[in-house]
């Protein structure tokens, strides 16, 4: 599914009603009724006698709340409307959306800036919520009166349903200093960036997308190429098994990981391309480990490292189809210069992680020379890699991913919140799979075990990555319901993934 820029919404919504001749008050009445079915939704589908309260700003996302709030009012809700601003101050869109409202009886109108103490008793006794202050065109600080509203409802923790996007949070990034933090969002004719880039996805809540009968083509002609990854979508891409297959077309898999203090690496990201359906997986690790790791990887086989020289390890390498490199091999001087040397003689895809990545760091013209490959650093390992400091990669990851894959012609999975999948062809995807309790030690490694065993049965690059990354937070997201998110390892993954997998080929 596409994501649109606040920006190009604007162009969207001017094709719909010029080329399209959709009348703006038809998208208006549209928005409304989807808002109050969301509503409906929310109060297990009866409005009668509930009591919902519309905080309605002066611009589009205020008409689209007085409109629902005519049509919860005909549900049978006890509606009241907290004016943002004064009526004065209203575009033509909510103007004419409040004096449609005003002729619906059992209605309660009140300016926020004239009877405040008035407004926050009507919230407090309110079932429900609709935020119609600040749409997709926000960016920066909500400044008075709004500022002090939207502090005023956070206080009081009622259930609120956001129209289109939570108001405070800017559409095109997510960013935000102070948001109305809602419980569901109602966004219209496609998602925003700002629901799924952090924080502002703190404040989303669930959300779900009205389309308001907007022809999908106007959406998918509109500039950008970020998408959302989705269910339907990985289902199709992930590879089925043959009836008739065996060990060897199910992907040779090598795995280089490992060395003192690290073993539980290499046990993570081996095991997980056993789990995610690799056929035969070889892992090559250092001597002062390999006895550990052949006694706790029984469906893995175990190999020593031979040395520090390329030319022992190629042949070794000959025969596989994908090669995974890099969790847990330390940075040993002798073992990143191995890395350089022997990566770019590699001819199958690569997957390449953490103490790969930091042995090749700084070095864009080797990074580029490397023939297929998929990256996979965390915000920290991408601040290395581009020679940024952290925080711009947490605060732009979405560019700074797109940035890497250009640079290095590499698919680059940035591991940040939500993560993000940049593709050579300029497409970028966001996950919407995986929580809170995945943020510990080895998941990481389990998520290029689960890469390289996509590789391995037959995926592209793109293709395996993207469906790795869902696979392995839907592992995430089943693990946490079994167990909870505190405490959650990485091990947990492991015991996920075949349920995750089948899961999506089930829906």
């Amino acid at each position: 599914m596409k994501l649109i820029k606040g920006s190009v919404m604007k162009s969207v919504d001017a094709r719909a009603i010029n080329e399209i001749g959709m009348a703006e008050a038809v998208l208006v009445e549209n928005a409304g009724r989807a808002v109050c079915e969301g509503a409906l939704e929310l109060l297990e589908g009866d409005a009668r006698d509930r009591k919902i309260t519309v905080l309605s700003g002066k611009g589009n996302n205020g008409a689209d709340g007085l409109a629902a709030a005519r049509d919860l009012a005909a549900e049978g809700a006890q509606v009241s409307v907290i004016l943002a601003e004064p009526p004065a101050a209203f575009g033509p869109g909510a103007a004419l959306q409040l004096r449609i409202l005003q002729y619906m009886p059992g209605c309660t109108f009140v300016e926020w800036a004239e009877e405040p103490e008035r407004a926050l008793s009507l919230c407090r006794e309110s079932d429900l919520i609709l935020d119609g202050l600040l749409g997709t065109s926000f960016h920066g600080v909500p400044r008075e009166p709004l500022k002090s509203l939207i502090e005023a409802v956070n206080d009081l923790h009622k259930t609120v349903l956001a129209i289109d996007i939570p108001s405070g949070v800017e559409a095109d990034t997510g960013a935000s200093v102070l948001a109305l933090q809602a419980d569901v969002t109602v966004t219209m004719i496609a998602p925003k960036h700002g629901l799924y880039l952090y924080p502002g996805a703190r404040y989303a809540g669930e959300i779900y997308l009205a389309g308001l009968n907007v022809p999908p083509c106007l959406v998918e002609e509109a500039p950008g190429a970020e998408y959302l990854l989705e269910p339907e979508m990985v289902r199709d891409w992930l590879p089925r098994r043959r009836a008739d297959a065996h060990k060897g077309v199910n992907g040779r898999i090598a795995v280089l990981a490992g060395s003192l203090g690290y073993a539980g690496a290499a046990e993570l990201c081996s095991k997980a391309v056993v789990r995610a359906g690799g056929g035969l997986v070889t892992l090559y690790t250092r001597q002062e480990v390999l006895e550990p790791l052949i006694i706790k990887n029984t469906e893995v086989m175990v190999r020593p490292q031979p040395s520090f020289d390329p030319k022992d390890l190629l042949p070794l390498l000959a025969n596989a189809d994908v090669v995974a490199a890099g969790p847990g091999m330390g940075k040993d001087p002798r073992t990143q210069q191995l890395l350089r040397e022997l990566l770019p003689q590699l001819d199958q895809p690569l997957v390449l992680d953490a103490d790969g990545l930091n042995a090749l760091a700084g070095q864009d013209d080797l990074l580029r020379s490397l023939k297929r490959k998929i990256f996979t650093p965390h915000p920290g390992e991408m601040a290395r890699l581009l020679g940024r400091p952290i925080g711009e990669i947490l605060k732009h990851p979405l560019e700074c991913a797109r940035e890497g894959a250009e640079k290095w012609q590499a698919v680059v999975v940035l591991k940040c919140t939500p993560a993000v999948i940049a593709l050579l062809t300029g497409e970028l995807y966001i996950n919407t799979t995986g929580n809170a309790g995945m943020a510990t030690g080895g998941c990481g490694d389990v998520l290029t075990g689960t890469v390289a065993a996509l590789l391995g049965q037959g995926l592209n690059l793109e293709k395996a990555a993207c469906c790795a990354v869902y696979a392995h937070g839907l592992a995430g997201d089943l693990a946490a319901e079994e167990r909870g998110q505190i405490g959650l390892k990485a091990g947990d993954l492991l015991e996920q993934l075949p349920q995750a997998i089948a899961k999506i080929l089930e829906v």
